[in-house]
């Protein structure tokens, strides 16, 4: 019984996590074809956290979930600063 004393360490696997810019893009295909407006819908749920501005159409409402609303943000903001103000 040595063990015992023995700090055991357990690694996680992360397998399967969707990136939050996968995320995004899956949203954003269900927003449309349920003939929603993506950018107003996305800005409400991020504005407050609400679900229900996601349509549960193709899992959409669950999978945005998966993610924080603040790393939404981030993703967002990277790509616009990164495609729009660097390149002045």
């Amino acid at each position: 019984m040595e063990g015992l004393r023995d700090t055991q360490l357990f690694k996680t696997v992360q397998g399967g996590s969707p990136s939050v810019a996968q995320v995004l893009e899956e949203v954003y295909q269900a927003l449309l074809e349920r003939e929603f407006d993506p950018v107003s819908q996305i800005v409400g749920y991020i504005m407050s956290g609400d679900p229900t501005y996601i349509t549960s159409h193709r899992n959409a409402r669950s999978l945005i979930m998966k993610v924080e609303r603040d790393e939404i943000l981030e993703e967002l903001m990277s790509v616009y600063i990164g495609s729009k103000l660097r390149r002045r």
